[in-house]
């Protein structure tokens, strides 16, 4: 159980506590001007340089723990995210008042163009544009039914489920992740942790597996590997985030998903 789930979900799934998502929370903390300055301010040079100058750091350096530290606390509270699988992602959906298809910012700082793969949930989308102007033109909004058949589809893609904090613990926001984005870039490439894993780990049957290796490519985090004698996949609980895409090309059912904190070699891997 990630600390967020002790801190703001009263010992369960903290994203799946309505509270978190409350009209009021939106409307309080200076939440509003800090969404608005989030989206103004994405990508620009000087968030750029401070994470190219944390590159330069040795993440087992004194000093590169430090940082990495202090900016990984800073983040917990204002912008944070955690992976999580299809069916949570349907239940947050049930409990989501406004659903509202919007432009991923990660793949417009990247790419420079507007990909619609992220999703505000809660949020009025009147007052969405408010916020969001560059993006006003292509927001969209969906019904649950709508946006749980899109998730489905990008997870058939490859695209990783993940939900995002706007001031800690109001969540409002769902994406879809690949290696554009800025959080995975950050982990990969910097050693900077600015998502939990989530609340799972994978598991294949080796009886069920067929060895045709479809959940290794699907992986976004190499964290499924192939034994040759045995001509079956095999999971690194260590490495996996319990995103569960996997499952979605796996034509036999082989692969399930276990809660981390049953398994003791990572149920403190967050």
């Amino acid at each position: 159980m990630c600390q967020f789930c002790t801190k703001h979900g009263e010992g369960k799934k903290w994203y799946l506590q309505a509270k978190n998502y409350a009209d009021e929370l939106w409307h309080s903390g200076g939440r509003r001007e800090f969404v608005d300055n989030f989206f103004s301010n994405f990508g620009n040079d000087d968030q750029m340089n401070a994470f190219a100058k944390l590159d330069r750091l040795s993440p087992d350096s004194a000093v590169g723990k430090f940082v990495r530290g202090m900016v990984e606390r800073k983040y917990r509270k204002e912008h944070y995210g955690q992976i999580v699988p299809i069916e949570d992602v349907e239940q947050i959906l049930e409990m989501s008042n406004s659903i509202t298809r919007v432009a991923c910012v990660c793949r417009y700082t990247s790419r420079g163009k507007e990909m619609r793969y992220c999703f505000g949930v809660t949020v009025p989308m009147k007052e969405l544009t408010d916020v969001y102007p560059d993006f006003a033109g292509g927001l969209e909004e969906l019904s649950k039914e709508e946006a749980s058949e899109l998730m489905r589809s990008f997870e058939h893609d490859g695209l990783t489920h993940s939900i995002w904090t706007f001031k800690t613990p109001y969540i409002g926001g769902i994406c879809n992740c690949d290696q554009d984005c800025m959080a995975y870039k950050a982990l990969r490439y910097s050693n900077l942790k600015l998502m939990f894993k989530g609340e799972y780990v994978a598991r294949i049957d080796m009886d069920s597996c067929n060895g045709c290796r479809t959940c290794m490519r699907q992986c976004q985090y190499g964290a499924i590997s192939f034994s040759v004698p045995l001509k079956r996949c095999f999971v690194d609980i260590h490495r996996c985030f319990g995103c569960g895409i996997c499952r979605a090309t796996c034509s036999k059912d082989a692969i399930t998903l276990m809660d981390r904190t049953a398994i003791p070699a990572v149920r403190n891997e967050w």
